[in-house]
């Protein structure tokens, strides 16, 4: 998937109701992938996982709240933001959708801007800077909108590539990444990089977050890779 949009797969048997939510979800700027069946989401998920997750609950095979429920149960996936769509309106079953792990849930039929805009509440919380938010960690400040960093009020230069890598880091402060995953997050799946381009990318920003002064705020974890403090 794509390094630069935030990606968004959309799980549904019903062939129009499928189409409409891509088209839409494209329009908004969304990398979107798309399955029929709960069997074929999670081969996508594994894959490549993907920001948002938009499931159907009737699915034929494995249900959606089967597949929901086993998102949820794995740690490798259970941070995803999964909206459930559903026919069923009862209390009891919202519930039970919330009740299994869903982040949001949405009744048919909907309203799509309504939908869109959940979608990016869902972005908001788990990749703020795709959205174009403004994040802060210590005396760094990022605008995801403008493209600008400052360290103690001072302007740094960046790359586009050292942008995405601070964004990420910036995101979730504390986590450690692979340079797999940054390699995912950070270039995509679609085109093959050496993960020791992360190595030098990562030398590059080092470089330009101490510039000017200050410790080095981005911390390297031997044997599994890189956080932000």
């Amino acid at each position: 998937m794509s390094a630069e949009h935030p990606s968004v797969l959309v799980v549904e048997d019903e062939p129009a109701q499928r189409e409409v939510l891509v088209y839409n979800l494209e329009a908004e700027g969304f990398e979107v992938a798309k399955a029929e069946t709960g069997d074929d989401a999670l081969l996508l998920v594994a894959e490549a996982q993907p920001d948002v997750i938009i499931l159907d609950w009737m699915l034929p095979g494995v249900s959606g709240i089967e597949i929901c429920r086993r998102l949820k149960a794995n740690t490798s996936t259970r941070a995803i933001p999964v909206i459930m769509l559903t026919a069923r309106s009862e209390e009891a079953d919202r519930v039970r959708g919330l009740e299994t792990g869903a982040d949001d849930y949405v009744v048919k039929p909907y309203s799509v801007i309504e939908l869109m805009a959940r979608v990016r509440t869902q972005l908001r919380r788990v990749r703020p800077a795709s959205v174009g938010e403004q994040l802060t960690f210590e005396d760094i400040h990022l605008d995801a909108e403008t493209h600008r960093v400052t360290r103690d009020g001072k302007p740094l230069k960046l790359g586009p590539t050292e942008f995405r890598l601070l964004s990420t880091f910036m995101e979730k402060p504390g986590r450690v990444w692979s340079r797999e995953q940054l390699l995912d997050r950070v270039w995509g799946r679609d085109i093959y990089v050496d993960t020791r381009t992360v190595d030098v990318h990562i030398g590059r920003l080092r470089k330009a977050l101490c510039a000017q002064g200050g410790d080095d705020p981005l911390r390297t974890v031997r044997g599994a890779g890189y956080a932000l403090g």
